[in-house]
């Protein structure tokens, strides 16, 4: 492959995640898929639609994943998510500063995006301080913080911290097997939790959690698959092409955030060029923007109150900081990461859930205080 055709390739892996973007967005805009609304309504309702669609949304992409590595097509050891340094501390003290702050900031990464698609302003200053406060705990103050601190907690295993790697190292078996039959068993397992009962079976509930998990699988595919370029006729290595880390990724929107505001205020820079994660995020905006508009639900929405405001700078900084520090998002961690079956992902998740139940108390209780 030469310059010309690597650029087209670039080119084309670009177009075709702003394209998986904006499905997303447009299915979570007519869904109402959020997973900070799923934890809510499960805690404050009693209704579980909507984590009964985030847990369809897992068990299809962890069985599609898994299926991609009995292939051969990617392995959860050339991911982010896979890792043999086991950041035990950072995972779920980051997850639960990023549930604690999208709860303050009225939504995840994924809602937060799709509200600025439909005209949500406040949504828009949360994913600008979001972008800001990742950017800094990426490269500034909070960077050095988190490596100097959390990060030093750290366990090195023999293998990758996946299960498939970790039961493949103890027991002496290939890990795509393994792969393919944790996916297959733990994918059926959770599909039968959500298909057990009624509102588990609701049409919104299967387009949400099915097409969200499908499309965390394709973006799979195309960085691990498309993307990949086993020499690049500058380096003669193999080269992920248009990855933010030179890996197969899939969607996760805390750091590609931070992405956003370096590629805008350094696009003079030659040096800087769009990754992948940063045109799917913009896909996301654009796909909620047209689902809003074609179904009229397009409305500009500001602060009202001082508090509202301070709350949403509050969470938003708390999401960029926590999402960095645990390498992820609800959808970072808690769809991308889980399908991996990785350690790192079970405590970030598990901390974004705590964080989300610890902020929701604390509103019941300022409510409480307030009345």
């Amino acid at each position: 492959m030469n310059e010309a055709e690597l650029l087209t390739r670039t080119q084309q892996v670009l177009a075709l995640g702003f394209g998986l973007g904006a499905l997303l967005g447009a299915l979570a805009q007519r869904t109402q898929f959020c997973v900070m609304g799923a934890i809510s309504d499960a805690a404050l309702l009693g209704e579980r639609a909507r984590l009964r669609q985030w847990v369809l949304a897992i068990a299809v992409a962890l069985i599609g994943f898994n299926l991609l590595v009995a292939a051969g097509w990617v392995s959860a050891a050339q991911t982010v998510y896979g890792a043999r340094t086991l950041l035990w501390v950072s995972h779920p003290v980051g997850g639960l500063l990023f549930g604690f702050g999208m709860v303050l900031a009225s939504g995840c990464g994924t809602k937060t995006l799709v509200r600025v698609g439909g005209g949500n302003l406040k949504s828009l200053v949360v994913l600008l301080v979001m972008g800001l406060a990742a950017f800094m705990t990426l490269r500034g103050l909070t960077a050095v913080l988190r490596h100097h601190g959390l990060d030093r907690w750290v366990i090195e295993l023999p293998t990758g911290q996946d299960l498939p790697s970790l039961l493949a190292q103890a027991l002496g078996l290939p890990v795509p097997q393994l792969a393919l039959g944790l996916g297959l068993g733990l994918g059926v397992l959770l599909l039968t939790w959500v298909l057990r009962h009624p509102e588990g079976r609701r049409a919104e509930v299967w387009m949400g959690g099915a097409g969200v998990g499908l499309l965390v699988c394709a973006l799979w595919a195309l960085s691990s698959r498309f993307a990949f370029v086993p020499e690049h006729p500058a380096t003669l290595e193999p080269v992920y092409l248009a990855t933010a880390g030179n890996r197969p990724e899939s969607f996760s929107f805390v750091s590609p955030s931070a992405g956003l505001l370096d590629y805008l205020l350094f696009f003079s820079d030659r040096s800087k060029t769009l990754s992948l994660g940063v045109a799917v995020l913009l896909g996301v905006i654009a796909g909620a923007a047209l689902s809003s508009l074609l179904r009229r639900e397009f409305r500009w929405e500001g602060f009202r109150q001082t508090e509202d405001l301070a709350n949403h700078l509050v969470g938003a900084l708390l999401m960029g900081v926590g999402g960095v520090t645990a390498l992820g998002c609800t959808f970072g961690q808690g769809i991308s990461g889980l399908s991996t079956l990785s350690l790192g992902s079970l405590l970030a998740t598990a901390g974004i859930v705590l964080g989300a139940l610890g902020a929701l108390r604390y509103q019941l209780w300022r409510a409480d205080h307030a009345g």
